[in-house]
């Protein structure tokens, strides 16, 4: 059966269409994808990338807000025309920068968490060697054929992870031993 003839001919590039005029009006409808609710909220899409950022008092260009001078003078200080800002824009919603400030000030939440199987085996571990690393290594549940350091440095992660927790391990691992002996 013969092949259609259209469809193993190559295609061959339209130098006369006007891409960018099909682009253009897609480009005019997409609002910028903005991350910051803050932001996003107090966006005006009648207005300019540059004019919404200078009415949110944020700097379009890092470059141009803080300058790196040029020129210093011999005693190692800035020059004085770098402090002189003749052009300053007038903030028309500072509560913006204020919502962003506050939100950076925030202490960060500790999303640090071991696995469960991490936390049995340090236990294990610390419960039948105590301190002995190399010991430790040669341990039959030792799977991962971990080195004494490498044990030792899962150890102080859990250590530094859940220190209270630890203590009271280690509290309650000294009553046996003194029954032991």
């Amino acid at each position: 059966m013969p092949k259609a003839k259209g469809k193993s001919r190559r295609h061959k590039y339209s130098y006369n269409l006007n891409r960018k005029r099909l682009y253009r009006s897609a480009r005019r409808r997409a609002a910028p994808r903005i991350a910051c609710s803050h932001i996003r909220h107090a966006w005006d899409p009648h207005k300019s990338v540059a004019q919404n950022l200078a009415e949110m008092g944020l700097a379009e260009d890092p470059n141009k807000a803080l300058p790196i001078p040029k020129k210093l003078l011999v005693s190692g200080l800035e020059a004085e025309s770098d402090a002189q800002q003749p052009g300053k824009k007038i903030v028309r919603k500072p509560y913006v920068v204020n919502e962003m400030e506050l939100e950076a000030s925030l202490p960060e939440k500790k999303s640090n968490t071991l696995s469960r199987d991490l936390i049995d085996y340090v236990r294990y571990m610390i419960q039948n060697h105590g301190e002995n690393y190399k010991e430790m290594a040669w341990d039959e549940k030792n799977y991962y054929q971990d080195t004494p350091k490498q044990i030792k440095r899962k150890i102080n992660v859990y250590k530094n992870f859940y220190p209270e927790e630890y203590k009271n391990f280690i509290a309650s691992l000294k009553p046996e031993k003194m029954e032991v002996q």
